[in-house]
């Protein structure tokens, strides 16, 4: 599978995934800068995770508006797969390839944990190597991950299956609506999460629970 990863200024988990993503894919991820327009041929483009431009303004608000994220809009149109993790799902949602958008924690302080997932929907390119219903455990680390959309938007992605992973019962860290962790656009081929499943792949991390992720993609794209 060839992927790339986006890099802006802030960003500081780019490192983290292209570890995870050349260990599970056997291939060097490609690097792209902000201020570039174009994107090499590949199956995955990956918005990692930090504080682009110092979550100045809003979180993700400056870097959707960099010249890279046009093409990113560009190839997700076409088909090409994306996945945005923490301040790549804030950068998501504020280019508006996915809805709704990341407000506060609701006890206003940033969070660094592990927490646990539950896979909602397996049918997703990036989350077909989970079991319906499985609980598996992910690390988070941020200060504005309350998922939140207004009550229309809301049941539209409830009843078109958009909501991929949600935090399992009672670990909901920053006060999601529905307990919200990662949702797919309404095409499927976006995804935009909150914790961290590029690091916690091998045991040296602790555990291989975010691994799936990965490999489902792996299965899907290069089938």
């Amino acid at each position: 599978m060839k992927s790339a990863v986006i890099l802006c200024p802030g960003l500081n988990r780019d490192r983290d995934m292209l570890y995870a993503l050349e260990t599970i894919t056997g291939r060097k991820p490609a690097t792209v800068w902000h201020t570039d327009t174009d994107i090499p041929d590949v199956d995955l483009i990956v918005i990692p995770g930090g504080f682009s431009y110092g979550d100045y303004l809003r979180c993700g608000a400056i870097a959707a508006r960099s010249p890279v994220l046009q093409t990113v809009i560009e190839r997700a149109a076409r088909g090409v797969h994306v996945l945005g993790v923490c301040n790549g799902f804030q950068i998501l949602t504020e280019a508006g390839l996915l809805p709704g958008a990341l407000m506060r924690n609701t006890g206003l302080k940033f969070i660094c944990k592990e927490v646990k997932l539950k896979t909602v929907n397996a049918r997703t390119a990036f989350s077909n190597a989970f079991q319906e219903g499985e609980v598996w455990r992910c690390p988070i680390a941020h200060h504005d991950g309350n998922y939140f959309a207004d009550a229309e938007t809301l049941k539209a992605i409830e009843d078109n299956g958009q909501v991929v992973f949600r935090y399992a019962d009672g670990q909901n860290p920053n006060g999601s609506l529905n307990d919200i962790a990662g949702i797919v656009n309404a095409k499927g081929n976006v995804l935009g999460m909150m914790p961290h499943p590029e690091n916690l792949i091998e045991d040296l991390q602790g555990g291989r629970d975010g691994r799936k992720l990965f490999e489902s993609l792996v299965g899907q794209l290069v089938a």
